[in-house]
């Protein structure tokens, strides 16, 4: 068997989203501004390609561009299309009633904002990290975080070449393990390195639970002249919930269309995991949103182009973990910097690796500085204490992203008690400066707040999805997702008998419904075996996150493996 190989860089980054990217452009910026040798910067990505992994609306706030890269619009950043238009729209099932934006609040307003491609957007900021010096290596998955006591050392890759038996083959090759003074974690929503890290060294204790919504988002060529470029319109109400059903059965969220051109729309429903309805399928309700006569009517003009889905870690302010500790720092989603009242977090992802980026080249200065009797070479061996790195929180509480987190801090809670009581907490709050009348308002997570024996009377037809909808083995091949098949599975069901003496008893089998890909399938002939279809996952977590007993793993599969987003 082939030795594991260590490889030592100054800075690893995990993950090529947006706050990845900019924490290793910020970076160079701030250690040439310090006078430091350029620091070694080695970005790894999961997916085949950069963005392939990447799924967003988007709406963009350019405060952060402008921040970043001077003279982005020269230099042909792809954020072209300004928001031209906004409509609020609340649907019932046949009708929809636009709501007057004076009614809206202000964090709805768009002005200034862009409609863009999130791909096109990392791909970019790619290119402009590798001018500045920086390494990317794609396909190559981070599996593993490397400790020394309570100290991150870097990160152990996923090992290629393993049979479905977990028995090497012939092409069998191990995992690198990569080695920093500074481990950067932004893997996204429910990150597997950065869940590793926050319930080994518990820098969740004394926060509120996280909460996430699962993003099913689709793209669509339409006819010119059939939904403007720049129009955008949010929508509330049917499939998810209406203003008098009760609480269980209703489900946090609403969807959206976006104008990225003349030619194309993004299309998305956003569905809260905090609902309490075990057979609630949010692959289903995002079909029942596109047969709305509304959606309907433009989407039977036009052609699918590609389907996705992710989860979006929602909690807000009150929710993020601490977001650093000796030898690594957390941003991005990974981190929580989402302001959901805005169904914003490209900014703040940015604008957390920049912070990122500015405590790890002042610590390296501060530790170059004290070695004093060390050689050059020396001082680049330890890793940056936590100490050190926490000047990226006082960063961060002097920025304008903890002004704008912390104003909203209790929004999502007040709406997981429902639409009615929600818009009541949203006013209490947006007249107490995300205040309330509690703070913090308590919020639940996910894979508690499901109900046993729910009854499940009412439920809508599932015949009732317009002309558009999609089986969720058809929106998978519209994923573009590959996962090397001989391969073990990604997915580990950790105790089968709770699965069918418990789970499947007391929940009706939930995860058939809360997965969007069908991975988890139950077999009716062979009675209660469970069939995991690893090859089909969008690797949106749901699962890992929604499970009511905690029951399910997701890890990484082979570097490479997953979706292949072109323009999401």
């Amino acid at each position: 068997m082939a030795d594991r190989e260590t490889l030592e860089v100054d800075v690893l980054i995990v993950g090529a989203g947006p706050a990845g990217l900019a924490c290793a452009m910020h970076l160079i910026e701030q250690a040439k501004r310090r006078g430091l040798p350029k620091p070694n910067i080695l970005v790894i990505e999961k997916g085949a390609s950069i963005g392939a992994h990447v799924l967003s609306g988007a709406i963009l706030d350019p405060l952060v561009l402008d921040e970043l890269v001077q003279n982005w619009r020269q230099k042909g950043a792809p954020v072209g299309q300004p928001v031209t238009s906004e409509e609020l729209l609340f649907l019932s099932e046949a009708k929809a009633r636009s709501i007057p934006l004076c009614l809206a609040p202000r964090y709805l307003d768009n002005h200034g904002n862009y409609v863009i491609s999130l791909c096109d957007l990392v791909r970019w900021l790619a290119e402009q990290a590798k001018e500045h010096g920086t390494e990317i290596l794609e396909g190559v998955a981070g599996s593993e975080v490397v400790f020394d006591g309570n100290t991150v050392m870097g990160v152990r890759c996923s090992d290629s070449g393993l049979g479905k038996d977990g028995q090497p083959k012939p092409n069998f090759q191990p995992g690198v393990e990569i080695r920093a003074k500074a481990t950067v974690l932004a893997e996204g929503s429910h990150g597997n390195l950065a869940k590793q890290l926050v319930a080994r060294q518990g820098l969740d204790m004394g926060r509120q639970p996280q909460t996430y919504s699962l993003a099913l988002k689709e793209l669509w060529e339409l006819p010119a002249g059939t939904f403007r470029a720049g129009r955008i319109v949010h929508t509330l109400g049917f499939p998810l919930q209406e203003l008098l059903a009760r609480r269980a059965a209703q489900c946090f969220g609403g969807a959206f269309l976006y104008g990225l051109d003349e030619t194309h729309v993004a299309v998305g429903l956003v569905a809260g995991l905090d609902y309490a309805n075990p057979s609630f399928d949010p692959h289903e309700a995002f079909n029942r949103w596109k047969g709305h006569p509304f959606v309907r009517g433009l989407l039977e003009k036009g052609q699918l182009i590609q389907h996705g889905a992710k989860s979006v870690a929602e909690g807000g302010y009150y929710s993020m973990p601490r977001f650093y500790t000796g030898g690594c720092c957390l941003v991005g989603d990974s981190a929580g910097f989402v302001n959901e009242a805005r169904g914003k977090g490209i900014h703040l992802a940015m604008k957390s690796g920049m912070l990122a980026a500015e405590a790890i080249a002042a610590a390296l200065a501060q530790q170059r500085q004290a070695a004093n009797s060390q050689t050059a070479g020396d001082w680049r061996r330890f890793p940056l204490g936590s100490e050190a790195l926490g000047r990226y929180e006082d960063l961060f509480q002097v920025s304008w992203a903890r002004r704008e987190l912390y104003a909203v801090r209790n929004w999502r809670a007040g709406f997981a008690r429902g639409l009615v009581i929600g818009a009541i907490h949203d006013l209490g709050q947006r007249l107490s400066n995300g205040k309330g009348f509690r703070d913090p308002l308590p919020l639940d997570p996910p894979h508690q707040t499901l109900v046993s024996h729910f009854q499940r009377h009412g439920q809508p037809d599932p015949g009732n999805v317009g002309t558009r909808a999609l089986d969720k083995a058809t929106a998978v091949f519209h994923s573009g997702t590959q996962h090397q098949e001989d391969q073990p599975s990604h997915l580990n069901v950790l105790d089968l008998q709770i699965c069918v003496q418990r789970c499947a008893i007391e929940y009706g089998k939930p995860c058939q419904y809360f997965c969007p890909a069908g991975v988890y399938e139950w077999e009716q002939e062979a009675g209660s075996a469970l069939r995991i279809n690893s090859a089909n996952c969008l690797h949106c977590k749901a699962c890992d996150i929604k499970d009511p007993y905690g029951n399910i793993l997701w890890t990484v599969p082979e570097g490479g493996g997953g979706p292949r987003y072109q323009r999401m």
